[in-house]
């Protein structure tokens, strides 16, 4: 599976109000304008568009592969989206005329093809603005760069786009080796630096065994690696989740965080929780660590797109 992590630098043209947490800000603004760079057929419903299997905007979004694209068997009832919105994590809501924003979109599999558009689309939004209207008006912002891997890929001045190879590539035989190069146990701190919503047992709970983190990140994994790869590795997935039951929680200062967003869908606000904080387990074998290491890189639970379920790994 491809996967690239592009660095996206603004700068307001007025003075702004957004959210403490911008992701759900930043995803919805996207959508929008990504449909209207990208659709041809502008007042038909998705759902019914003759240009559906071919279209960005309808496999982003409404997560259409194409004819054949789904593997045979498939661990999840839906594919995972092919994208993550990390939004800048800071918490202020006012921002300046003339000051700058960064925030980062994650691509997984052919996603990464298709970097241009969602380039394009990211300039218009700062064209139309975001956030809440002050004075009547959104507030519009210029995109300076677009960087990865410390390479600059596009910027504002020649509106020419660069090479971008630089992606990441995962492969089944990245989890389906032997266990000899994460030998023994170790400690280990997981962070939740934005909120982790997971449900075990059709229920979400400030909880976090090992077992459930381990279900989860599989759940990921395989799924992605499904979709947007090659296959899903050849694991022991029962075996990993079985063993992971041992593993005990040394300290935890996990809570629930609720947070509100303005569903355009729903036409209403909801409150959308999850879990932040810090755990640490003991004694973790280490044909873990991979699983864990895919993870911290792609976000995990529900409400990725978001960028929801950040989550960073210490070994101690």
């Amino acid at each position: 599976m491809l996967f690239g992590r592009y660095n996206f630098s603004c700068v307001f043209e007025d003075n702004a109000m957004l959210p403490e947490y911008k992701g759900s800000t930043f995803r919805g603004v996207f959508g929008h304008a990504l449909k209207k760079v990208v659709c041809a057929l502008k007042r038909r419903p998705c759902e019914e568009c003759l240009l559906r299997q071919t279209c960005v905007y309808a496999f982003v979004f409404e997560g259409v592969h194409g004819n054949g694209a789904y593997p045979d068997k498939k661990r999840v009832a839906a594919p995972p989206n092919a994208y993550v919105i990390e939004p800048p994590l800071e918490t202020k809501t006012m921002y300046k005329a003339g000051e700058s924003f960064e925030f980062t979109l994650l691509l997984f599999g052919k996603a990464n093809d298709h970097l241009p558009y969602f380039i394009y689309a990211m300039e218009q939004i700062g064209r139309t603005g975001i956030g809440r209207r002050i004075n009547g008006k959104a507030a519009g912002f210029t995109l300076k760069s677009v960087c990865s891997s410390g390479h600059e890929l596009y910027s504002c001045k020649t509106r020419q786009m660069g090479s971008f190879s630089d992606v990441q590539t995962y492969s089944p035989d990245d989890f389906r080796r032997e266990h000899q190069d994460h030998a023994g146990k170790h400690a280990v701190k997981i962070t939740l630096v934005t909120p982790l919503r997971l449900k075990y047992r059709s229920r979400l709970e400030p909880d976090l065994p090992f077992h459930v983190l381990v279900r989860a990140g599989l759940r990921r994994l395989s799924s992605l690696l499904a979709y947007h790869g090659s296959g899903e590795p050849q694991l022991d997935y029962k075996g990993l989740v079985h063993r992971a039951i041992d593993v005990q929680t040394m300290e935890s200062s996990i809570r629930w965080f609720d947070w509100r967003r303005y569903s355009n869908r729903q036409e209403q606000a909801m409150f959308m929780g999850g879990m932040v904080g810090e755990i640490m387990y003991a004694d973790v074998p280490g044909e873990y660590f991979p699983i864990l290491s895919f993870c911290r890189e792609v976000h995990l639970g529900k409400q990725t797109t978001f960028g929801l379920g950040k989550i960073e790994v210490e070994l101690l």
